[in-house]
């Protein structure tokens, strides 16, 4: 599996799958769940809500409705509470869940976002380190994956992905 680090907003990737840094009751929120929802339209929430709710760790999937991707998989990160709350094993558990949806779908292609970065405040360095390691050992889990991209919001969150040897396509070298 070819892993990429792209700036680039995850609603308009043509990918098999974007992944949603949803939360528990996988309801609307803010960040890039929002702009997710958003994007799909309201088919999606209808969607998600028989689904709910969904453990920290765990990820759901549904249609892609209004997006290029085929498929939203909701993914379930932790809030961060300093790091001694199991948070990476949490983390690591959202990235485990997604793929192995991702293998039971024989996807061949995956979009992640920088999960529970946002408002649940996990630190961008440490939450990409988690993401990279466990996307790497999760490889067999989803073994019709051609490419796992990591969609990022912003040129630090890029740096943090390219700084753990991620290819980062069209960016200039450091």
């Amino acid at each position: 599996m070819r892993l990429e680090a792209r700036l680039v907003d995850i609603t308009t990737l043509a990918v098999d799958a974007i992944v949603n840094a949803a939360n528990t009751e996988l309801a609307p929120g803010g960040g890039v769940c929002g702009a997710i929802h958003r994007a799909a339209g309201p088919k999606l929430a209808a969607a998600c809500r028989p689904l709910a709710p969904c453990p920290t760790g765990a990820a759901r999937l549904t249609p892609g409705f209004g997006l290029p991707a085929r498929f939203v998989i909701h993914a379930v990160g932790p809030v961060w509470e300093g790091g001694g709350a199991g948070e990476a094993e949490l983390l690591a558990g959202a990235y485990r869940s997604a793929l192995r949806l991702a293998g039971e779908q024989g996807l061949r292609s995956i979009a992640f976002p920088a999960i529970s970065t946002g408002i649940y405040g996990y630190p961008l360095r440490d939450a990409a380190k988690v993401a990279v390691a466990t996307v790497r050992e999760g490889a067999s889990t989803a073994p019709d994956l051609d490419l796992a991209i990591f969609a990022c919001f912003s040129p630090e969150a890029l740096e943090a992905y390219r700084s753990l040897g991620v290819d980062s396509p069209g960016a200039a070298a450091p």
